[in-house]
């Protein structure tokens, strides 16, 4: 098991500058949704967003510690468009 600080953490580690939001799925401590805000998503695509995300969680992932991730990625920009809608 692994704690939402801890996956926060983890991101943060690989995104310095990464706004991240956690959210423990089943109370289980192993299924999280994850939203991030950086800027070093501009200019790439989804899945390479993404895979920067499964980079910096890599390790917990591997050995089970996070069993599903939910992702949902933007860049500052994009968030404060979403944010306002």
């Amino acid at each position: 098991m692994i704690s939402p600080q801890q996956v926060e953490a983890m991101i943060k580690a690989e995104l310095p500058d990464a706004q991240v939001q956690v959210q423990d799925l089943t109370g289980g401590g192993d299924h999280y949704q994850v939203t991030v805000v950086s800027s070093q998503f501009a200019g790439k695509g989804l899945v390479q967003q993404h895979q920067l995300i499964y980079r910096a969680l890599q390790q917990a992932m591997s050995n089970d510690s996070i069993h599903a991730l939910a992702l949902k990625t933007y860049t500052p920009e994009s968030w404060q468009t979403t944010a306002a809608s």
